[in-house]
């Protein structure tokens, strides 16, 4: 008895070890290696902190070991200060392959004392002016992706909700396992006013820097996988409040959080954009 009792807790354990949860705040080191840029990004502090640079021969770009399907994902970035236009700081989920799923946070840099554009993807483009200085002070930028949604927040004030219409022919993400990536990079052809400013490369280096990387997350590693990460499976559940994200949507008071949002800071809503699409709006700029 004592055996199988013992057992049954051994397999709990295990399955509880396929979530992953990092909101201990766990050394960069474990999470995350620098994918390209020759040296200019590096891991600091012990892994607490990391840092990609851009300068005239090139960018810089980091990437998790991890693989997820769904999640709850924070990192605190401070973006890169001053004149920082041209430039382009890009935090994203993405998946592999032709069919790839991604879903973005890019921050487009500004002429110094300008506001920082941040431009959100999920298939199609919103985009926000923030309503602080992000080159100040870290702030928290967080995923929160489940089978329903996928919700932006800047400070846990949420600023997108996709939600999940494909059964009114809408896509989402749901199928594919994506990893973490960041980079920095210049963009001076289209990121600021359209490509009209160019990056002033006597401000170069420039630096943005990451720390508390956070993620409850379902962690793939199999095809198999999928059966596990979905909303109706019993194990993704299993972990009590680890899994809130499962299920997780707005309350009405993150909602007039969000309308005020958009309300006062949104630059750019492809829903509003009618020479875009002459031939009438995408489906769910009537039904979200």
């Amino acid at each position: 008895m004592f055996l199988c009792s013992s057992f049954r807790v051994l397999l709990v354990s295990l399955s509880a070890l396929l979530f992953l949860d990092t909101s201990l705040g766990r050394n960069l080191h474990r999470d995350f290696h620098i994918a390209w840029g020759d040296g200019r990004g590096k891991i600091l502090d012990h892994g607490k902190l990391l840092t990609l640079t851009l300068d005239k021969i090139s960018g810089s770009g980091f990437q998790s070991k991890d693989e997820y399907l769904f999640g709850s994902i924070d990192m605190q970035i401070k973006l890169v200060a001053g004149d920082s236009a041209g430039t382009v700081t890009a935090f994203y989920l993405s998946s592999q392959g032709p069919t790839h799923d991604e879903i973005d946070f890019e921050f487009l840099g500004n002429i110094s004392g300008d506001p920082y554009i941040v431009h959100t993807n999920v298939f199609t483009e919103q985009q926000f002016y923030l309503w602080f200085d992000p080159t100040k002070d870290f702030h928290t930028y967080s995923f929160i992706w489940n089978p329903r949604h996928v919700i932006f927040a800047v400070d846990g004030t949420p600023i997108r909700d996709f939600k999940n219409l494909e059964s009114k022919g809408v896509g989402f993400p749901k199928n594919q396992p994506m990893r973490l990536y960041s980079s920095l990079w210049n963009a001076d052809d289209w990121a600021t006013r359209g490509g009209l400013v160019k990056t002033n490369w006597t401000q170069a280096p420039f630096t943005a820097s990451f720390r508390n990387f956070k993620a409850n997350a379902c962690g793939w590693t199999s095809p198999s996988d999928t059966s596990r990460c979905s909303s109706g499976s019993s194990s993704a559940l299993s972990s009590g409040n680890h899994q809130v994200w499962m299920t997780q949507e707005l309350d009405s008071r993150q909602y007039r959080r969000l309308r005020w949002v958009q309300r006062k800071y949104m630059v750019y809503d492809y829903c509003a954009d009618l020479q875009r699409f002459p031939e009438g709006l995408p489906p769910e700029c009537t039904l979200q």
